[in-house]
């Protein structure tokens, strides 16, 4: 779960403007930030079938985000690519 300090440093350090909450840019490395840490916890426990259910919503939300900026704005697209280090 993360914290409210970390995503307001999540927000601050991908939002395209001063009051940006919502972009996709945003989402996207919100998502990735609570995608890191639910991997980590399924390591441990590995039969929380609820949380793996959730996991694989979360990485299918970011998957949506990312190919509508991959189709839209290809610029900013590669930008938070690089930025996350996401591959694909």
């Amino acid at each position: 779960m993360l914290t409210t300090r970390q995503k307001s440093k999540v927000i601050k350090d991908t939002a395209v403007h001063a009051k940006d909450t919502g972009s996709p840019e945003v989402q996207i490395a919100l998502l990735s930030k609570r995608i890191v840490e639910l991997t980590d916890h399924l390591k441990k426990h590995k039969k929380d079938n609820h949380s793996r259910r959730g996991l694989l919503g979360m990485v299918a939300d970011r998957q949506t985000h990312m190919t509508y900026l991959r189709k839209n704005y290809p610029r900013r697209y590669t930008s938070i690519a690089k930025k996350l280090d996401l591959k694909k």
